[in-house]
């Protein structure tokens, strides 16, 4: 059954009568045309490749993207990496010094940063002890000035997915948006809420070729929501937020989703290795479960393993300052060479 919800009760007054900049490729679209001569964009004329602007929708991207998520273009929103689609959201639907939002930590910072920049107040509800979500307290924190609850699953730092039967339930009573970051989700065996969009108007799904597909270093973050969400933050998206190496790169990457799968496949079974070998090491307590590409480690002493890592060549993450990961490591998945070396180097430590 489809979740009825009024998207408009939630855009902040000035974002709703907003006129967004229109750039030279927004009012001539069809830069494909051959002999065209563009003189509307003050742009330098000497091609070398990347001396016009790029497309300010990214429409070869999205049109890939649609393709290989079963998602149509007009759902798809693209920015200089999740971080700006989290900020966009942010920017359209919380009134500065009014608004709040939802996180539950141990979990991703920027969304508690991201806050803090927009003066938007935070309300945290710790994870269960099992790091699931807790229903009933967060609908308990909802206020008339909640907007947004941010679920990070699979989760970062704690590696697991949250139930689906949970995850519906938020869904489906809290009165605001409902983002899902999906940072991780091509590392789990659970299905993406992609295939849900449709029932929930309130979720925003955001998605990255930064974990699986290898494109940290190019920043691209995506955005599946409603016509109507994506509608609103094209809005206030800088008119050139993707640039063209970017677009270029990405597409070159997603039409090899071979290739990408082959590479998933190779991080899940040294994870999987990792996990099993990390019981040999004499102080690891505890080895989390993931659906990630990382693992968390819980040791006798975080700060003094951390230390002896990095004395060793070794840069892992040090989470003893979150919520219930007290003397947590968290462990990247690395080549199998690496993680050799990593497992001999944790047991060389005493």
């Amino acid at each position: 059954m489809k979740v009825k919800f009024n998207i408009n009760s939630l855009v902040r007054d000035n974002i709703k009568t907003l006129k967004p900049y229109s750039s030279a490729r927004d009012e001539y679209k069809d830069v494909a045309v051959k002999n065209m001569v563009f003189l509307d964009a003050n742009e330098n004329p000497y091609e070398n490749g990347v001396n016009r602007y790029p497309d300010p929708q990214q429409n070869l991207v999205k049109e890939i993207l649609s393709e290989l998520k079963s998602v149509p273009k007009q759902n798809i929103l693209l920015g200089n990496g999740s971080d700006e689609v989290l900020d966009l959201i942010f920017r359209a639907f919380c009134e500065p010094s009014k608004d709040n939002i939802i996180t539950l930590p141990p979990t991703y910072g920027m969304y508690s940063v991201l806050a803090n920049i927009n003066n938007v107040e935070n309300k945290e509800v710790l994870l269960s002890d099992s790091f699931q979500p807790k229903v009933s307290q967060i609908l308990e924190k909802t206020t008339e000035q909640t907007k947004i609850l941010f679920l990070c699953s699979p989760n970062n730092p704690t590696g697991n997915t949250f139930s689906v039967t949970v995850v519906e339930e938020l869904l489906t009573k809290f009165n605001g948006l409902v983002v899902i970051d999906e940072a991780y989700i091509d590392f789990s065996e659970q299905l993406t809420w992609l295939e849900r969009l449709k029932d929930f108007p309130n979720l925003i799904i955001t998605q990255t070729l930064s974990k699986a597909f290898g494109l940290a270093g190019i920043r691209l973050g995506i955005c599946y929501a409603s016509e109507e969400i994506i509608a609103i933050l094209n809005r206030i998206k800088p008119p050139y937020n993707v640039n063209e190496l970017t677009q270029k790169k990405a597409i070159e990457r997603l039409l090899e989703p071979g290739n990408v799968v082959k590479e998933i496949e190779k991080i899940k079974l040294q994870r999987k290795w990792l996990m099993s070998s990390l019981e040999e090491v004499s102080f690891v307590e505890k080895i989390y479960n993931t659906d990630c590409n990382f693992v968390l480690v819980k040791v006798d002493d975080a700060v003094k393993r951390y230390e002896q890592l990095t004395e060793k060549g070794f840069v892992v993450r040090n989470r003893t300052n979150q919520p219930l990961c007290n003397n947590c490591l968290r462990l990247t998945i690395g080549t199998e060479k690496e993680n050799s070396a990593l497992l001999q180097a944790l047991k060389e430590i005493i």
